[in-house]
């Protein structure tokens, strides 16, 4: 066994006895299991199929420590900009209901921390908190870590008044968190949920998140994904939904922090006229890395899903997206759209794109595209002759290209507010004004 291995172990066993609905057998049974397969496999290496372009090696290097850290500097309000909605927030994995403001809640809706509902009653969440199966090892370690998170449950035709937001703050140094999130919603049911990734720590931290949803039929789920964490940061994160006949989910993934950052999503049709929208806009300078890992799984037929991801790149960044439809046989009448576009603002920044295509039916429609390319310089040279100095011709340029993801995300202060975050991080995008 590895020393860094040893060190996850030594932690899990540790911490194990403590954690919320350790006293659940179905529970400590899974956590062990789910130990026992990192254990097995370790953290992912280049030389697993699906991070051949990713490495955690340096991840490896570093030591976590399981102490938790104070928020200096935060301020809820500030960051709510005068937006209502249920705020929950949650430092280096924890929840903090002294920072929270969840407010009142309609009938047929219940949202509570996950280590609260796992201490009361950890038999409602066997079918739905996960399997050391499913998922990579960051998972399986996840599951055997997870302390706390958030449970979200809404009844059948019932929909939750305004976004609920979800906070994660990376704030210890050298914090190792592993926040687990689990929604369900009835038939008929719609929530927005909107997760902001922060970092108020200068050091090293970890953030190993997963998601888990299941959407009854013609339920609906709008999911805003936000991580801005500090730039020594490593963020890895999990998203599996499941999807019943009729319902709608929106996932909108916006990064533009971390020193690496990994999102796997994958969303499963199980009934027929599903629809999945997966929009995705990253932005990385330095020697950041950003890599967004997404499946959609066409089981059932006469279904739909749309996904477009766009990345902009400067320095030595490097950027990856693999995209996988896979349409099984009799999921007639699918229509699947995929792309990946990406502009480079250096010669050194680097991207790679991998759509992947499994087609088992014949009447299908499946289309993908990639592009990869740097800014045009006969529309620079227009812009300039139109009196704009050089950095806000750029600046324009590179948020045009940024807005066409930004125009998906129909909740329109977020998307004001992810529209001023990318024209502060643009070059030249300080020049551009209030603009969505």
């Amino acid at each position: 066994m590895s020393e860094v291995l040893q060190t996850w172990f030594d932690r899990a066993q540790a911490q194990g006895p403590s954690l919320p609905g350790a006293r659940a057998p179905w529970l400590a049974n899974a956590r062990q299991r789910s130990l026992d397969r990192f254990m097995a496999e370790g953290w992912p290496t280049t030389r697993h199929k699906d991070w051949r372009h990713t490495s955690l090696a340096f991840l490896q290097q570093q030591k976590f420590d399981g102490s938790r850290g104070t928020p200096s500097g935060f301020d809820l309000e500030a960051l709510r900009q005068g937006q209502n909605g249920h705020w929950m927030v949650f430092v280096d994995g924890r929840f903090e209901a002294g920072l929270s403001r969840i407010g009142s809640l309609p009938e047929g809706v219940r949202i509570a921390p996950l280590a609260q509902v796992l201490a009361g009653d950890a038999g409602q969440l066997e079918a739905s908190l996960g399997q050391a199966e499913e998922g990579g090892s960051p998972a399986a370690l996840n599951l055997a870590l997870a302390a706390d998170g958030a449970y979200v449950e809404l009844a059948a035709r019932t929909s939750l008044d305004e976004p609920l937001h979800l906070v994660h703050i990376a704030a210890g140094a050298g914090a190792a968190s592993f926040p687990r999130s689990v929604v369900l919603l009835g038939q008929g049911a719609s929530a927005t949920l909107v997760e902001h990734y922060l970092g108020s720590a200068g050091s090293f931290t970890l953030t190993n998140t997963v998601l888990r949803g299941r959407l009854e039929r013609d339920a609906r789920l709008t999911h805003l994904k936000v991580q801005q964490e500090h730039a020594e940061a490593f963020h890895l994160a999990s998203v599996d939904i499941q999807q019943d006949e009729g319902s709608t989910y929106e996932s909108h993934s916006i990064s533009f922090g971390a020193r690496l950052a990994r999102n796997d999503i994958a969303t499963r049709f199980n009934g027929r006229h599903c629809h999945a929208l997966l929009n995705g806009l990253f932005y990385a300078d330095g020697r950041r890395h950003v890599d967004h890992h997404t499946c959609i799984d066409h089981a059932r037929p006469d279904s739909t899903s749309h996904e477009y991801y766009r990345g902009i790149l400067s320095d030595s960044a490097q950027g990856v997206f693999t995209g996988r439809i896979q349409v099984r046989q009799g999921a007639d009448g699918t229509d699947a759209i995929q792309r990946s576009d990406n502009l480079l603002l250096s010669r050194t920044a680097r991207v790679t794109s991998q759509p992947e295509l499994e087609i088992y039916a014949d009447d299908v429609k499946c289309a993908h595209g990639a592009t990869v390319g740097q800014i045009d310089e006969e529309s620079l040279f227009y812009l300039r002759s139109r009196g704009l100095s050089e950095p806000h011709a750029h600046g324009v340029m590179t948020y045009a290209f940024a807005a066409q993801a930004l125009q998906r995300i129909a909740l329109e202060p977020m998307r004001r507010r992810v529209a001023a975050t990318v024209r502060a991080l643009l070059p030249g995008g300080s020049l551009l004004g209030d603009i969505a």
